[in-house]
């Protein structure tokens, strides 16, 4: 289903505004990727870019990329040199990488590069700026964009995984350059930001352990009457349940506690008072007891310490009646705790039913990696964003799109 930018984000210049044979065009993109030893584990990332940063190298353009790459401290944070190396696999354009972003040797490095060439920046997040965030005329004014811009001709920007930060390489560029929206982002906005004309009936399926995030949605879409029926999993799912009156067990309550979600249940209490027959909670659980997945109903006890980690086989059945008269299915987050072994049972399950509908829409994240761990396809989009996506689904702006506006 292509549908062209909707009406809402038509505004938005694309590569199709751009004049770029010869320009110099700095290029945001996400390509914030697992990593193991400190090389890339997984390339789905870079390559999801592929298409905007191969049409910029071919329409003559000379293409300086910025990026992120985990967070300071964490053992994901790291140079983008492998990042670079894969690029240069995956591009049909001359790759180079540079260990800076906006010294005198990154503006050297950007000021002589050659049309139709390539240029990765040290990762953006190395600068302590890019891990604040501004309105976009104080974020122009730090030394990330202060430096760098004068090199470039045009600011594009493809990272919508990361559009709803307000941070210096998101919305400081375009308030200084002309900026334009990669093939990336303008899918996303495509599709993301027309849902309400999708097919009905149109239902939303809400897991992972992003439990306020995901209640937002279900408030949006409930309210907005964007939904027919919203069915919840994973730790959303037990929330719900414990917010229905389900006993899931210390373990469960506990960590729910523990991740500062508890005061979220009587939000969910209210949406099943509100639109309890748009809600279908789960039918069942799994546990693990003697080292085994078993799966218990909602009226069995818990034994201490176990704690709900995937839904059942019931569950997984009355999913897929209502996925199977669905004309939209739009999906976010993992039923259960899969990378658990036996406990991927019920996202596959869910995952599979979904793939079968109409037409598909998968948040990304943890939702986009599970598709690809379980090895299943089908899917009409699968977003690269996460919290972007969510906050897209709510109705909500987002500052890395907002700045792309003339």
């Amino acid at each position: 289903m292509s549908r062209g930018l909707s009406r809402r984000h038509m505004e938005v210049p694309t590569l199709d505004d751009l004049a770029v044979d010869g320009a110099t065009v700095g290029v945001r993109v996400d390509v914030n990727s697992p990593l193991a030893d400190g090389r890339l584990a997984d390339d789905a990332r870079l390559r999801a870019h592929v298409d905007t940063l191969q049409e910029l190298a071919d329409r003559g353009g000379r293409v300086a990329v910025l990026a992120h790459q985990g967070r300071p401290g964490g053992d994901q944070f790291e140079p983008l040199a492998s990042h670079a190396d894969r690029l240069a696999e995956l591009l049909d354009a001359p790759v180079d990488y540079v260990d800076a972003t906006f010294s005198s040797a990154a503006r050297e490095a950007v000021g002589t590069l050659d049309r139709g060439a390539v240029l990765v920046l040290e990762n953006t997040r190395f600068y302590s700026e890019e891990y604040m965030e501004f309105e976009p005329a104080v974020a122009a004014e730090t030394h990330l964009v202060e430096g760098l811009a004068p090199e470039l001709d045009a600011y594009v920007s493809d990272a919508f995984a990361a559009a709803h930060r307000s941070q210096p390489s998101i919305v400081g560029f375009p308030h200084r350059l002309s900026a334009h929206a990669g093939r990336v982002m303008e899918r996303e906005l495509d599709v993301l930001g027309s849902v309400e004309d999708t097919p009905r009936p149109r239902v939303y399926v809400l897991g992972g352990a992003k439990v306020p995030d995901s209640l937002d949605v279900a408030e949006s879409v409930l309210q907005r009457d964007l939904a027919d029926a919203v069915l919840p999993c994973g730790v959303v799912g037990n929330v719900f349940l414990i917010a229905d009156g389900v006993d899931l067990g210390d373990a469960t309550a506990e960590f729910i506690y523990e991740e500062g979600y508890w005061d979220e249940i009587d939000r969910a209490r209210g949406l099943l008072d509100a639109y309890d027959e748009r809600l279908h909670l789960p039918r069942d659980v799994a546990v693990e007891r003697d080292s085994e997945r078993t799966e218990l109903s909602l009226v069995l006890p818990f034994e201490e310490g176990e704690a709900a980690i995937d839904v059942g086989a019931g569950t997984v059945d009355h999913f897929a009646s209502v996925l199977a008269e669905a004309g939209t299915v739009v999906l976010n987050g993992p039923a259960g705790v899969v990378e658990r072994e036996g406990f991927a049972v019920g996202t596959r399950g869910i995952y599979e039913a979904a793939a079968a509908a109409n037409y598909s829409i998968v948040g990304g994240g943890d939702t986009a990696a599970a598709l690809r761990d379980l090895g299943i396809e089908g899917f009409d989009h699968v977003s690269t964003g996460g919290g972007a996506c969510l906050r897209m689904l709510t109705g909500e702006s987002l500052p890395g799109v907002e700045v792309l506006r003339p």
